[in-house]
């Protein structure tokens, strides 16, 4: 699989000055986890699952979770579960030769063994699972779950541990839970890939619900939840964990309080003018200020729950031109003792040290995600894709 890898080669070429790297579900965890994108949350219960995989792995998805948790009512888990089991199975069969990671969302720890061992030689598809609600003493079980079935069926699986505890929103408990959440996840760090931030949950538990106008980071008590999530869990020093951004919610906006929160220029310069307009519509304005809030707060990936955000989710993780020649400037051989220079594009100040992770995380993502040539922007990148 690669990100982009559903549009023609000709249009990659123009598009790209690096074009995505190819990589498989048996790649390295540090690729998997910078490489996650945009991943679509989907009931276990739907009755095309599979179907629906094989056409949104068409479509550019690179990663899906398949849940059993709060997307489906309490009454329908044996259904869903069946449905699952039913559904993965009929994937296999087919031997599919591009599928995305896939990852299932989990509500106990004995759903792990139980769900590989019903799946028999269909675990092969599978990726890891979703871990919700998770905190060092809840936590726990499902990582020793993971752990003994990734024995017991052979096949590596990942954990991805989903921060919504109100232990951890709680003022007087947070700094407590995240220590213990490092403690676990540590402990298994071969075998968690991302930490997934749960807003949504947050926000329940003031009985609040941000609107189509307003990102994560204008609510106060969720935005001081993620810089302390990303100061304790997400730190580039080696200790840190890749953090993935919130769900965006919206999908289409009747009315709107605000101005659109999207320039005209960088659509007029595009000529896409009317692309401008479907994103306002269907609030894509706000989904890609937050995409671009969770980068700026070291968040990388989106958790998200309609088809139609993922490229925009994609689009904004190619790395421009202007950031990967400061990226490789920064990380010169011949740079290592530090020092600062202007930079290749004349705008700005490089300076060695204080940049060098900054430019390691940028070149990673420029490996996956691709660079985009020098006159490419965003705005080419959705256009080209929406096309597609």
């Amino acid at each position: 699989m690669r990100h982009f890898g559903q549009i023609a080669p000709d249009v990659r070429k123009r598009l790209f000055h690096q074009e995505p790297c190819s990589f498989t579900a048996d790649a390295p965890a540090r690729l998997l986890s910078a490489a996650l994108g945009a991943t679509l949350y989907s009931p276990a219960t739907r009755p095309g699952l599979a179907d629906d995989i094989l056409k949104q792995s068409a479509r550019g998805l690179v990663s899906m979770v398949l849940c059993l948790e709060d997307s489906i009512d309490d009454a329908d888990v044996p259904v869903g579960e069946a449905n699952l089991v039913r559904q993965l199975t009929d994937l296999a069969k087919r031997s599919p030769s591009d599928l995305p990671l896939l990852f299932i969302r989990v509500r106990t720890p004995e759903q792990i063994p139980d769900l590989a061992r019903r799946l028999g030689p269909a675990v092969r598809l599978l990726s890891g699972f979703v871990l919700p609600k998770f905190t060092e003493e809840r936590g726990m079980p499902f990582l020793e779950a993971l752990s003994a079935s990734e024995t017991a069926s052979g096949r590596r699986l990942f954990a991805m541990p989903v921060l919504e505890s109100p232990d951890l929103l709680y003022r007087e408990s947070r700094v407590q839970t995240l220590e213990g959440i490092f403690r676990a996840v540590d402990k298994y760090r071969d075998r968690v890939l991302a930490l997934r931030l749960g807003v949504t949950d947050f926000c329940s538990s003031y009985g609040l619900r941000r609107g189509p106008d307003m990102t994560a980071y204008d609510v106060q008590i969720v935005a001081s939840v993620i810089a302390d999530v990303v100061n304790m869990l997400a730190r580039a020093d080696g200790t840190g964990f890749t953090v993935t951004g919130p769900v965006w919610e919206y999908f289409r906006v009747q009315e709107r309080m605000f101005k659109p929160q999207l320039r005209q220029s960088p659509f007029l310069e595009g000529q896409a003018v009317e692309l401008r307009q479907k994103l306002i519509e269907h609030s894509m304005d706000g989904l890609l200020r937050e995409i671009s809030l969770d980068r700026a707060n070291g968040l990388l990936g989106k958790t998200c729950i309609h088809p139609s955000h993922v490229l925009p989710v994609h689009a904004l993780s190619v790395v421009s031109h202007e950031e990967f020649s400061d990226a490789q400037d920064i990380l010169r051989p011949e740079r290592c003792g530090g020092g600062v220079m202007r930079s290749a594009y004349t705008n700005k100040m490089n300076e060695v040290k204080p940049h060098r992770a900054w430019a390691e995380r940028t070149l990673l993502r420029a490996e996956i995600f691709g660079v985009a040539n020098e006159d490419i922007g965003f705005v080419e990148l959705l256009a080209a894709g929406l096309s597609d």
